[in-house]
C-alpha cells in the first residue's frame, strides 16, 4: 500500500483570521478525526500535492507533535475563485473500526468484444467500499477478458473479499459498444447477403 508522509504543525487558533494568515504563508489548514482525539494542524501546500493530485488511493501518515497518525483523506476543499487548496479532512485509521473508502478500479485483460471490433467504455473509475483498515488496497482489480460485444460488467459482478461494496449493484462499470466501422461492416454484410439471396431467386 502506497503512503504519503506529511509533517504537520498543531494549530490552536481556528478563527477565520488565523486561517487566512496560514494560507497567506503557503500553509493549508487540516483536521484529523476518528481516533482518540480531534487534531487541527497545518502543513505546507506542497506536502499535500502527491496525495491530492492523483487518482491513486494512498495512506496519509501525518506526524504532529512527534506522533504519527495513519489516515485516509475524506474531504478536500478548493477556493471557488483561485482553485487553490483550502482545507482537508482526514480520518484516522483504527484497526478494529470499519471505514468507508473510495478505491479506484484497475481493469485487466483484453475484452473479447474489443477483439471482435467493439469499443470499450469505462463507466465508473472507482467504487465506495466499507472494510477494516487492514484490508484497504491501492485498487480493485476487475478482469474484462470475458466482456463480449454489447456486454456489461456491473457493480454486482465485482467480488472483493472482506469488503462491502456500497454502490448500487446494477450500475454498469464497463461496457463494449459497437463502433461506427463495425456497424457499417454489419450493414454491408447484410446488404451483400440480401443481394446474393436475390440473385439466387432470379436464377430460378
Amino acid at each position: 500500500m502506497k503512503s504519503v508522509k506529511i509533517e504537520g504543525q498543531t494549530r490552536s487558533d481556528l478563527g477565520k483570521k488565523a486561517t487566512r494568515h496560514l494560507r497567506s504563508e503557503g500553509q493549508v489548514p487540516a483536521v484529523i478525526y476518528g481516533g482518540t482525539e480531534t487534531i487541527h494542524f497545518s502543513a505546507p501546500v506542497m506536502a499535500f500535492r502527491t496525495l491530492v493530485y492523483t487518482p491513486e488511493f494512498q495512506i496519509a501518515e501525518i506526524s504532529v507533535n512527534g506522533k504519527t497518525h495513519r489516515t485516509i483523506m475524506k474531504d478536500i476543499q478548493f477556493d471557488v475563485v483561485t482553485d487553490e487548496l483550502n482545507h482537508l479532512d482526514f480520518l484516522e485509521l483504527v484497526d478494529d473500526r470499519q471505514v468507508i473508502a473510495t478505491l479506484p478500479l484497475k481493469f485487466t485483460g483484453q475484452s473479447q468484444g474489443v477483439k471482435d471490433g467493439g469499443r470499450l467504455e469505462l463507466k465508473i473509475k472507482a467504487l465506495h467500499v466499507r472494510t477494516y483498515p487492514k484490508y484497504l488496497r491501492e485498487a480493485i482489480e476487475v478482469s474484462i477478458e470475458n466482456l463480449q460485444l454489447h456486454g456489461n460488467i456491473r457493480v454486482e459482478d465485482v467480488k472483493v473479499e472482506h469488503m462491502e461494496i456500497l454502490n448500487s449493484p446494477r450500475i454498469p462499470i464497463a461496457s463494449v459498444v459497437t463502433t461506427r466501422a463495425l456497424r457499417q461492416a454489419e450493414t454491408d454484410a447484410l446488404a451483400a447477403a440480401a443481394a446474393a439471396k436475390g440473385g439466387a431467386k432470379a436464377k430460378k
